[in-house]
């Protein structure tokens, strides 16, 4: 006779292969129309700017451009958007989708019209009075 009282044996032996899931290609990556940016069950991240959802809560992009990803702030500060832009940003995104929009053509539009700068001579200091003493 046994000392133990037996246990029972594992059911579930299989090791069932990862799904995976998770970002594709990260910010400030190129990327062009139609590749993945992020593999998702549910909605962790939310389509942006030229991107969009596919029915598996993939998000992908719709243009080439640059990843840009953002918090959102306010009453919708828990949800993350993934963005492609047009040209690449160094600076910190502005929040709201209109204020990229905005702030994207505002560039566009400086470098359209960017002139040349012309460095001018320093000014010259007016001779000191001298008093008779």
């Amino acid at each position: 006779m046994a000392h133990t009282a037996s246990t029972g044996s594992a059911k579930r032996t299989v090791d069932v292969a990862g799904k995976r899931l998770g970002i594709k290609r990260f910010g400030g990556e190129f990327v062009n129309a139609g590749e993945i940016l992020v593999r998702q069950r549910g909605s962790k991240f939310y389509p942006g700017l030229n991107t969009s959802e596919g029915r598996d809560f993939t998000i992908f992009a719709t243009v080439q451009g640059f990843v840009s990803f953002r918090r959102m702030n306010g009453y919708k500060r828990n949800q993350s958007y993934v963005d492609v832009l047009p040209t690449q940003r160094t600076e910190t995104p502005v929040r709201l989708a209109k204020g990229i929009k905005t702030a994207v053509k505002k560039e566009a539009k400086a470098e359209k019209t960017e002139k040349p700068v012309v460095k001018k001579a320093p000014a010259k200091k007016p001779a000191a009075k001298k008093t008779a003493k």
